[in-house]
């Protein structure tokens, strides 16, 4: 296994080194076929709308639908909510300001923050949001809160604090929670999503909905139910990758972080130490707390998310590089001499397996624009200064021809380029958020999905505390695009 280092560009403020796979399995073996036999299956529960998967794009799905008066139900495998920035340990959030410091992640991400417990968050005060102070940003950058000499309001969270904030939400506004199930099939009636099959300790039970939101990350409803997808990624990037995050306990992150700023060249040489003799290798990252390191790698490339086996050997890999990662750490970093595992993420860090093809897609070729899209539902954060924002069509979580169903989250409509941020999870709230109140909007008005009048959207969104930059009126509303 090689490892290629990523240096910093306009398009990538995230660098780090991308261990490749060296081995390669042989060709699964064709052991035969089992047929199941037909059956009927119960009916668990029946809803207007039912949102699968409970990360952040489903948790904030399910809030906003419910807020806008809906019936709805969340189908989560996990006993948690939070997905990836719980279950995951990334408790690092990514930017939710653009480079002059103004919030654009609003909306659902602004009410968790709101109530979040203090303790629970540590990050910049807002008056440095945008800061180009040297001595500000430098004093952040070691935090992962500044990039490109820029301050931005990039927090990291206490998961536990975040698991239990997103189920009170839930629970206030009378979503029908079901974990510990799995989603198998989609229930498709004359090319149109009915339901979701799911596997639990119960067997086999459906539930059925008027819209179903796939938040699964993977694509897996849409893709099962004949919607068209792609699953082309940017080698050189580090948003394929896959690995298990984990956290060290016993730490004392402000020596690391003396160390790192003030010794640079004995951090070169215990980082190329630790290549040598760990292979897998990777820094720590600085969590709510200071006797907490966290780490987010290392990055493995190659594998599939989407197979068993490849899952299996990232899990294998990421567990033999914590231990080894400890026992470096713990003998020759400053800070780590009393270092423990304290937890290991029990969800793999997938950041990429399928992106719908939508009706329409945030494109790389678009980013110079800074241009409000007609059926603006959102607004990421350009990924450097060098652009502006960049507007998020609703034709992005649309499926082409499929109806039923919206797709929201990291598998959201676009190109290669653009899923390094908007696979991120700001970006996945801002996505849950106007799935959710788009698919309330269907059941309330008895519309197809790709159907909703985008004006009355826009307005309903902006009544949740979204950030928009278009909204038109009712009688002269756009098509997605």
């Amino acid at each position: 296994m090689s490892h290629h280092p990523r240096a910093p560009s306009d398009e990538r403020f995230m660098t780090s080194d991308i261990f490749e796979r060296g081995d390669r399995s042989a060709p699964r073996p064709d052991l035969g076929h089992w047929v199941e036999p037909g059956r009927d299956i119960p009916v668990h529960h029946r809803c207007q709308v039912l949102v699968v998967g409970g990360g952040p794009s489903g948790t904030a799905a399910a809030a906003a639908a419910a807020r806008e008066g809906a019936d709805v139900a969340l189908l989560e495998r996990y006993n948690h909510l939070g997905g990836l920035s719980t279950g995951g340990l990334v408790i690092w959030i990514d930017r939710m300001t653009d480079w002059q410091g103004h919030p654009v992640i609003r909306g659902f991400a602004e009410e968790l923050f709101a109530r979040l417990p203090a303790q629970a968050v540590a990050g910049p005060e807002r008056d440095d949001w945008g800061s180009r102070d040297p001595a500000t940003a430098a004093h952040w950058a070691l935090r992962t809160s500044a990039f490109h000499g820029v301050v931005t309001w990039s927090p990291t969270i206490d998961p536990e604090q975040l698991k239990l904030l997103s189920q009170e939400i839930l629970l206030e506004r009378g979503v029908r929670l079901i974990h510990h199930a799995w989603a198998a099939e989609p229930v498709l009636e004359a090319g149109v999503v009915k339901g979701v099959v799911f596997e639990s300790k119960q067997g086999r039970r459906a539930v059925m909905a008027e819209v179903v939101i796939d938040a699964t990350g993977d694509g897996d409803l849409f893709a099962r139910a004949g919607a068209a997808f792609e699953s082309d990624i940017d080698a050189a990037d580090i948003h394929h990758c896959m690995n298990t995050p984990w956290l060290f306990g016993g730490v004392d992150m402000q020596r690391w972080l003396d160390f790192r700023a003030h010794e640079p060249e004995c951090y070169a040489a215990f980082m190329q130490a630790g290549r040598e003799a760990c292979g897998l290798f990777d820094k720590p990252f600085v969590s709510w707390r200071n006797d907490i390191a966290l780490f987010l790698g290392p990055r493995q490339s190659g594998y599939s998310a989407l197979d068993v086996d490849e899952l299996t050997a990232v899990e294998l890999r990421s567990r033999r590089a914590m231990a080894a990662h400890l026992d470096h750490y713990r003998a020759q970093a400053p800070g780590f001499e009393n270092a423990y595992l304290l937890s290991s993420a029990p969800q793999i860090g997938v950041r990429h397996a399928r992106r719908l093809k939508g009706v329409g897609s945030v494109l790389r070729a678009r980013w110079p624009e800074g241009v409000a899209l007609p059926d603006e539902i959102g607004v990421s954060p350009g990924v450097s200064p060098k652009f502006p924002n960049v507007s998020i069509p609703y034709g992005a979580l649309v499926p082409e021809a499929l109806d039923g169903l919206l797709a929201c989250g990291r598998h959201v409509s676009c190109d290669p380029n653009s899923h390094g941020f908007m696979r991120e999870i700001p970006q996945c709230w801002v996505t849950g958020q106007a799935a959710g109140v788009a698919a309330a909007l269907a059941v309330s008005r008895q519309v197809r999905v790709r159907d909703v009048n985008i004006a009355a959207l826009q307005q309903a969104l902006l009544a949740q505390g979204v950030y928009l930059r278009a909204a038109v009126s009712e009688t002269d509303q756009p098509r997605p695009t």
